[in-house]
């Protein structure tokens, strides 16, 4: 498995939004979405704002694949499920980087009810 350079984290941990495009079954990138991202450890994640229907979402659960822009960095990834126990850490982290946004809004990508539309963003070759 491909892991995350140590600049590649940095820049896009460091990133203010993150750029993601999930693989068409023919290959071909859909259209780029913007949303927020956090670093946790070793690993990027995103969420879901806008619950288990929101079109990005759904279709990158469904191919698995895609890529990320962000920082400088372009990279094709495998989207990934989180281990359940890191929840509570990737909450610190979306407070700690966005919580100047307000409580409405970080609200809408931290806590239990969110945690199943956690995405672990992963290098691919």
């Amino acid at each position: 498995m491909t892991t995350w350079t140590s600049d590649e984290l940095e820049k896009v941990g460091a990133a203010e939004e993150l750029q993601l495009s999930s693989l068409r079954q023919d290959g071909s990138l859909r259209p780029f979405v913007t949303m927020w991202v956090v670093r946790v450890g070793e690993d990027l994640y995103v969420r879901s704002a806008y619950g288990p229907d929101s079109g990005w979402y759904r279709r990158a659960k469904a191919s698995g694949s895609g890529r990320i822009r962000a920082g400088g960095v372009e990279r094709d990834v495998t989207f990934d499920e989180a281990a359940p126990g890191v929840h509570p850490a990737i909450d610190t982290a979306y407070h700690a980087k966005y919580d100047r946004h307000g409580p409405r809004i970080v609200g809408t990508v931290v806590g239990d009810a969110v945690a199943e539309l956690t995405i672990r963003l992963v290098p691919r070759d």
